[in-house]
């Protein structure tokens, strides 16, 4: 990795547009309304009184693979996606346009032999210029060590604590998840075609991390906000493990003083952790 290439890298400015349709298909995607009876999931939905799920501004306005750009010299086949956050300062509208801007605001080299991490934000404002939120995605570049350090990374996520948690809630996948999710802009192979699934080592495609994100998402706002997802203002986990369509997702949560919480997600079928440190703000 080039790091002086990266600092002077110039991010346009997206200005990307969403419908309606757009928000409802994202709600599909991290299973919302798996019981379409179930009237307080329909507003994720249904247009009736659609709302949009905190966690799909992570997916708005996404700059592309600007990761393969030659001049920067990184290593992308070893990238894995580490950790993600948001953090939004008023509800997301269910409908609309936002303005993005991107930039890399820290890296942390952990040695030649350990890679590196990077922080890489995105910030959200309207037309108007009015701000929505910072959403923050941090990466190991396992290829990448010895590149050098700068600026700071977010402060570290906490391990959840060592007690029996406040409550759990659990939330199933459906054997398409993936496929539904992949319709909100993530067309990875690795997450349809089982003969690319096998070469990367996995038995069937996997769901997407940031679908699984949405799903935690999801959980607490059905769980703890009572379906009103303006209430969730911020959230953070670390990825631990991958997800198989199909499988169910059981959050474990802790409540805390100031409406804070700390949960993690483990997939009951494994009985593998595949979300950990995990935090979120409910107001």
């Amino acid at each position: 990795m080039n790091l002086d290439k990266i600092l002077t890298h110039k991010f346009p400015q997206i200005r990307s547009a969403y419908t309606e349709k757009d928000t409802m298909l994202y709600g599909l995607g991290v299973g919302a309304c798996t019981d379409p009876l179930d009237v307080g999931q329909l507003g994720f939905v249904y247009e009736g009184n659609l709302q949009a799920l905190p966690s799909l501004s992570c997916v708005l306005a996404h700059p592309g693979l600007w990761v393969k750009l030659p001049e920067l010299e990184m290593n992308w086949l070893k990238l894995v996606h580490a950790e993600q956050r948001f953090e939004l300062f008023q509800p997301l509208p269910k409908a609309g346009e936002v303005n993005a801007s991107h930039s890399v605001v820290g890296v942390l080299d952990k040695g030649p032999e350990k890679g590196a991490l990077m922080d890489f934000v995105k910030t959200l404002h309207s037309p108007e210029g009015e701000l929505l939120g910072k959403v923050t995605s941090t990466y190991l570049l396992r290829g990448d060590g010895g590149c050098g350090n700068w600026g700071e990374l977010s402060a570290p996520l906490d391990v959840v604590p060592d007690t029996e948690p406040s409550g759990c809630f659990t939330q199933p996948t459906l054997a398409i998840s993936a496929l539904i999710y992949r319709l909100s802009g993530d067309y990875n192979p690795l997450h349809a075609d089982p003969e690319v699934a096998k070469q990367a080592g996995f038995d069937k495609p996997i769901l997407q991390g940031l679908c699984t994100y949405g799903v935690a998402c999801l959980s607490i706002v059905r769980a703890l906000c009572g379906n009103n997802a303006s209430k969730l203002k911020s959230m953070g986990a670390r990825f631990t493990k991958p997800v198989y369509p199909g499988e169910t997702i059981k959050m474990e949560y802790w409540l805390e003083p100031g409406g804070e919480v700390k949960f993690r997600c483990i997939s009951v079928e494994r009985d593998v952790v595949v979300l950990d440190r995990g935090r979120a703000l409910i107001v």
